[in-house]
């Protein structure tokens, strides 16, 4: 028997618990044991809850079980999240988490922590919620030279522009209708400013690389910006619009990196990605290119990635299953000089000025609009479309980079 502690027991905590219980046959099968939750660790009490008895409020009564061989941790955070994860990897204890922040901020420590106590700290759920993803880079992909990734990494931002597509709608109201739908936190930040697609990004590009990328120092835009206006553009060039987070090897220790939104062509797969739903473009050298897609967040989906890195560690007792990502730092490479068109959506009467300023380019009306217009540049480095488009702040109502 196998014995194993849940630290929270929220969302995504209870979901480890449902799967666990709800499929325990097939995952003590798999697992080749029997697994057994021991412990949930909260600070609240769950009086008629089904596993209110398991309920535990100090954590150093599950570090100082010898038994418990499996923590899960689905606390969030990077304050007590971190230290009670260094402190179980230090007793020799497995760690499964969905915890994207921590990851993303200690993952290469607490790896090499793991590593240093023949146990595994392993993150399937951190990045694309149900969507395997992090299992294929370390394990189905290991004879590729992974030479880029994109991906539509966040349900609640790619939820708000499918329903602005599809509806007409503005950011706020959509924004408004995420929340009490569930789908938007109270505080949406951390998802419409991309700084969770900035997180995952970051370490799936860790582990394309074998080095750390810091997530700090990722170029990261939001979608605040992105109005009904863009779409209707979009629409009649035959576009979409995604926030993508993007990761490009230029080098073996060079990486580009980079989270804003993109109009794309209707062509391209991510642009049939809608919804809550997630997806992540795999480009290796030898295989070309491969999509994983599926549910990116919720209860069930994450909880699920959580317990299969639980079986994973059952299978493994005592031995170290091997992850490709050294405590170095990749160097990142500067977005400015990177090269593509871009979207601009220009003030009404100033045509000829964006004309003249990206010559070359593509003027596009849409009959009945007559506040603006949209205008497509050639190909141009970033530092000088973004130099060209300061001198015209008065001009430019809004930009997106085309992929």
């Amino acid at each position: 028997m196998i014995n194993i502690a849940v630290l929270g027991y929220g969302t995504v905590g209870s979901g480890v618990v449902e799967v666990i219980e709800k499929n325990k046959e097939m995952v003590n099968k798999k697992s080749a044991q029997e697994l057994n939750i021991k412990y949930i660790l909260d600070l609240r009490d769950f009086p008629g809850d089904p596993y209110e008895e398991k309920v535990v409020h100090d954590f150093n009564l599950i570090l100082s079980d010898d038994s418990v061989s499996i923590v899960c941790e689905t606390m969030g955070g990077v304050g007590a999240a971190y230290q009670f994860t260094k402190q179980a990897l230090e007793k020799g204890k497995s760690v499964c988490t969905s915890n994207k922040e921590l990851v993303a901020r200690h993952g290469p420590e607490l790896l090499a922590i793991a590593r240093d106590h023949s146990c595994n700290y392993l993150f399937e759920a951190s990045v694309g919620g149900g969507i395997p993803i992090i299992r294929p880079l370390n394990y189905s992909l290991t004879a590729e030279k992974i030479e880029a990734i994109t991906g539509i990494l966040n349900g609640t931002t790619n939820y708000i522009l499918s329903k602005m597509e599809k509806e007409g709608a503005g950011f706020e109201e959509v924004l408004k209708e995420a929340q009490e739908n569930g789908y938007a936190e109270r505080n949406p930040e951390a998802d419409v400013e991309g700084y969770d697609a900035c997180r995952k990004i970051a370490i799936l590009s860790s582990l394309m690389m074998g080095r750390n990328v810091d997530s700090e120092k990722v170029y990261t835009e939001g979608i605040t910006n992105i109005t009904a206006a863009d779409f209707a553009y979009a629409a009649a060039a035959g576009r979409s619009i995604k926030l993508l987070a993007r990761s490009r090897a230029v080098s073996e220790d060079e990486v580009l990196a980079m989270v804003a939104p993109f109009m794309i062509g209707r062509d391209h797969p991510l642009a049939m990605v809608n919804d809550v739903f997630n997806a992540v473009f795999v480009t290796g050298n030898m295989l070309g290119d491969s999509m994983y897609y599926g549910r990116g967040a919720g209860k069930l989906p994450t909880a699920s990635a959580v317990v299969s890195d639980v079986i994973d560690c059952a299978r493994h007792q005592g031995r170290v299953i091997m992850c490709f990502w050294d405590q170095g730092n990749a160097r990142l490479s500067d977005i400015s000089s990177e090269e593509r068109s871009f979207f601009i959506r220009g003030k009404s009467g100033e045509e000829r000025t964006v004309e003249s300023a990206f010559p070359e380019g593509r003027l596009i009306r849409i009959e009945g609009r007559a506040e603006d217009f949209g205008y497509f540049t050639p190909v141009m480095r970033e530092k000088d479309f973004m130099e060209k488009c300061k001198a015209l702040e008065d001009v430019v109502l809004g930009r997106i980079r085309l992929l």
